[in-house]
């Protein structure tokens, strides 16, 4: 029985890995949950999943979660300590799945108590890196993705050594603008950017997915997990979301990971390793139907994130941490009516601009750098409001 452990229940991954946990009892057991403000959502999921500890954004939550679920043996608690308790606590694998930059100190957490982490919190391989990577050598943990682009890569890894890869490619959908021109990305409402052609996420995920910043981020990613630099790591637009990414070797072949737009399938990949856990009832990749799969380059002028990650990546340090800080306050802003959807990229820019780089190595430096950024993004949006 594997006893896992949930940062981030109530969200896209989460609800999905509760999903695949559900499938498998005898299996997979959910030991710990912790969720923000969605309280109705996760008192279903403890009185589904039966877990020991359950952390929820607030003390007035946590009262709530206890009160509707009625067991005394129910261990609720709250706060931003609540998510590192979450993290330590006695687990084979913590699924970080939380949204944004408040993912990265539970999964240290994680880490340093000698928890496996599977992750699918970008920003926390974005914003600390080669912290994260540090805390796992040195408790021995291991970090495994979680992401459908990064676990097809160590797929197509597998059994391959290091000096035999010429190239990994990670693949991306194009997003909603894909075929837009600049000026109908630049009039792009919030709707439009929600409205995903393939995949089902959350409202920030599906914003980075339609600038293009998640594949930012997925490359930095890329950079940390497989220990490769950033000119071995290449993006490649495939529309139909079939093949989830590619490995190129040094021998002129290429292996790739197909499968359906599901993010049930990677999340029972990484549950289940090494073994892989059937899913019988998802409906089955129909090659044929499909007819032809297309790729093509992508276009850094309409989608400018592009651009950014090979900055950030040279200049090292806090550098991709105020990128995504900075990009964080876009999204909201643009979400609440505040700010384009080309100034989001802008805004990220700008404020890559006015920061200061220092070596990130430490928690408190990686802290600073994402409030110093925000703030700068957050004045920078006051002013464009005025």
């Amino acid at each position: 029985m594997k006893r896992i452990a949930l940062l981030g229940s109530t969200g896209s991954i989460g609800t999905q890995t509760l999903d695949v946990l559900a499938r498998f009892p005898d299996r997979l057991r959910c030991v710990a949950l912790a969720a923000g403000r969605n309280v109705e959502l996760l008192v279903q999921q403890v009185k589904q999943h039966r877990p020991e500890l359950v952390s929820v954004g607030s003390a007035e939550d946590a009262v709530r979660v206890r009160d509707a679920v009625g067991d005394p043996q129910l261990r609720v608690i709250s706060g931003p300590e609540g998510l590192l308790e979450v993290a330590r606590c006695p687990a084979d694998l913590v699924i970080g799945a939380l949204v944004g930059s408040v993912g990265l100190e539970p999964v240290v957490e994680a880490l340093r108590a000698g928890n496996d982490v599977a992750l699918a919190n970008k920003e926390v391989l974005v914003t600390a890196g080669q912290l994260v990577l540090q805390e796992a050598r040195r408790s021995g943990a291991e970090l495994r993705p979680l992401d459908s682009e990064h676990v097809a890569i160590a797929q197509c890894l597998a059994g391959h050594p290091a000096s035999a890869v010429a190239r990994i490619w990670l693949t991306a959908s194009g997003g909603p603008f894909r075929g837009a021109s600049a000026a109908e990305i630049e009039a792009a409402t919030p709707e439009q950017a929600l409205a995903h052609p393939n995949w089902d996420m959350g409202p920030k995920i599906t914003i980075d997915s339609a600038t293009l910043m998640n594949k930012a981020f997925e490359v930095i990613e890329a950079r940390w997990l497989f220990d490769l630099p950033p000119e071995r790591i290449g993006v490649i637009v495939h529309p139909e979301s079939i093949v989830h990414s590619l490995v190129e070797y040094t021998d002129g072949s290429w292996l790739a990971q197909l499968g359906a737009p599901d993010m049930r399938i990677p999340i029972a990949y990484a549950l289940g390793m090494p073994e892989r856990l059937p899913l019988p009832d998802l409906a089955p990749l129909d090659l044929i139907a499909l007819g032809a799969l297309h790729f093509e380059a992508p276009d850094p002028e309409r989608f400018p994130a592009l651009r950014l990650v090979s900055r950030v990546l040279e200049a090292g340090g806090t550098a991709p941490a105020v990128l995504n800080a900075a990009n964080e306050v876009a999204v909201q802003a643009f979400l609440d009516g505040a700010l384009s959807f080309t100034g989001i990229a802008r805004l990220a820019e700008e404020v890559l601009d006015t920061e200061p780089v220092t070596p990130g190595l430490a928690l408190d430096e990686v802290r600073e750098a994402d409030r110093r950024a925000r703030e700068t993004a957050l004045a920078r949006v006051a002013e464009q409001s005025r």
